[in-house]
Parts: C-alpha cells; structure tokens; sequence
C-alpha cells in the first residue's frame, strides 16, 4: 500500500531536490543554461541496493533501458528497427514482422518488467521476444495482453492494466497513465484498433493495431520520478498532479494536436528536465549520431523551441543512444 502523502509531496520535493540535464547531440539543445547531465558507458554495479545507482539509456523512437542497482525495467523497447519503406516514402503496411537476435542479444542481458505504451510495430515489435528471453513481465493494454498470448507467453507474464494503477515493486513504483496516440495528418492514424480476444500470430506491421495507448511514470525509492510517453498526444486532465522531474516527450509529427507543447508542460507542472524521444528515424541502426530525417529535424527544433517557450525554466536534453543519464 503505498503512502499517500508522500504522492501529495511530489511537487515540493521535485522543485527542491531535482539534479541537473543539460547535454546535446550535434548541438542541439536548449532551456536554461546549466551544468551538464553526468554521462557515462560504464555498467550499473551488480548488487546496488536499494536507493543505489540509476541510470536510463534511450534506445530510440520512445525505448529506454533502465538500471535501478541491478534491477532492469525496460520502456517500449525496439531494437530491431527494419525497413517499411516509411522513411524512403514507399510504406508497406505488409512488411513482415522481424526480430533480430543479434542486435537485442548484446543489449539486452535482463529485464524483470517491460513497459509498453501501445502495440505498434515500432514499440511491440520485440516485446514477445525479449520477454521469452528474460522472463521479464510485459505490462501493456488488454490488446498487449492478447497480443502477447498470440506470440506464445503464458498469461502469468503478461500484467494487463487500463490506467490508474500504481504497481509498487519494491525499489520503484510504476503509475500507469491512460493516455492517447497522435494524429497524422488526416487527423487518423495509422492501424487503428484494439484485440479484445487472443488473436492468430502476428505476422505484419498491419496484425500491430495501436490498441489503446498509456504513458507511464516511474518513481525511484530515493530517485528521481520520471514520466514516459510513446505518442504525442495526452488526456490532459490524467497528468495532473504527477508533477515528473523528467519528461520523456514525444516529437509531435503533425499539428493535428491543439497547443501540444503548452498544454503539456502545464499539465506536467513544468518539469526540470526535458527530454525528447521518437524524433530518430528508428529504421536506420542504433549508432551514434542518430540519424534524423531532415522533416523530423525540423519538428525536433520546433519542439525544443516550444518547451523554451512554455516552460523555460526547464532543461532540454537531447539524448543518444547508449548513454547512460543519471538524473
């Protein structure tokens, strides 16, 4: 049972115990000027008690690696990152479905729980996989959930909530967030749908609706509380009183969204800390620099500007992959 007053004390102990970020990628970063975020290569030490070293490495679009000690909580992790022809203007909505061990093997030595915000391609894809590695507990949507039956987990590995939930696992908790995916540019979206029973196997991008979408906030027992989205579009009214040190924020890829930026910072109480995701072009290998398709360039200044806009006392920090941010 977790302690109310300490959630009611989310605001004041964010605004006076927050760390610093301020670190780029080609020079691309903005917010008030501040000491840069420690970054490191190094490993999280095996046996960190409770309390002991954090860090979160982003593995593009909205993926994120974890460490709490040696602890492990994964965030729509995609490693994989095939060709649809998205990026080339040739989309295929029949491309197959592939998983590529040699590329997750390396990364991904252990997880105890996976985050999933929705169940398109580009953030479920290797979920299934992972999870059969690991053993890690997939939280997800009911359409995660029957998805995850459909690619051969057993039930007990998949933890299927709606949103409100407050999951306490000792070290950390996860509150789940009912939220919303963005809009393209005909104000729709791309495989729209939920799986309200066990499907056949997915074998397409298609067989990968969205199926609902969450955003998630962890809390570290002695750490920082750090929100994550995996679309760009939110339930306003659901994010009041989270009141993050860090944001995980997602590059909007239209206007469809009245006011994103502004209403979002607001309903956030104006993180520290705030860091963009999905901006990478996640079909291309996960090297350093990060390959940015030069609209999506564009749409990243254009949110950098308008979180300086709307909240400049927080820091934007433009992530790598790999690196290791302690916050």
């Amino acid at each position: 049972m977790f302690d109310k007053r300490s959630y009611d004390r989310r605001r004041f102990l964010r605004d006076a115990a927050v760390g610093t970020a301020a670190v780029s990628t080609g020079g691309l970063v903005a917010g008030v000027p501040a000491a840069p975020a420690r970054a490191a290569a190094d490993p999280v030490p095996a046996g960190t008690r409770r309390g002991g070293a954090v860090s979160f490495r982003w593995w593009g679009t909205s993926g994120w690696r974890i460490d709490i000690g040696d602890r492990t909580v994964l965030v729509d992790p995609y490693l994989s990152r095939f060709d649809t022809g998205l990026f080339r203007g040739a989309f295929d909505e029949n491309t197959p479905l592939t998983v590529r061990p040699t590329v997750i093997d390396p990364l991904v030595d252990r997880a105890e729980n996976i985050l999933v915000t929705h169940t398109h391609w580009d953030h479920f894809n290797d979920v299934p996989y992972i999870a059969e590695r690991t053993g890690a507990r997939v939280v997800g949507t009911l359409t995660a959930y029957h998805l995850g039956l459909a690619q051969g987990l057993p039930s007990g590995q998949l933890a299927p909530v709606k949103g409100g939930e407050v999951l306490d696992f000792g070290a950390y908790t996860v509150e789940v967030i009912s939220s919303l995916h963005s809009r393209n540019g005909a104000w729709s979206m791309a495989f729209p749908g939920v799986r309200v029973s066990r499907p056949p196997k997915p074998a397409t991008i298609a067989d990968l609706p969205e199926g609902d979408t969450l955003a998630y906030q962890i809390r570290v027992d002695g750490g920082p509380s750090v929100f994550f989205m995996g679309a760009s579009d939110f339930a306003e009214r659901n994010l009041v009183g989270l009141a993050p040190d860090v944001a995980m924020v997602a590059s909007a890829a239209t206007t469809a969204t009245a006011d994103y930026v502004p209403r979002l910072m607001a309903a956030l109480d104006h993180p520290k800390v705030v860091v963009p995701v999905h901006w990478d072009n996640f079909e291309t290998p996960l090297t350093n620099p990060p390959a940015v398709a030069p609209t999506d360039r564009k749409r990243l200044d254009d949110l950098i500007a308008a979180v300086r806009k709307a909240s400049p006392r927080s820091r934007v920090l433009v992530p790598e992959y790999h690196t290791a941010y302690h916050f």
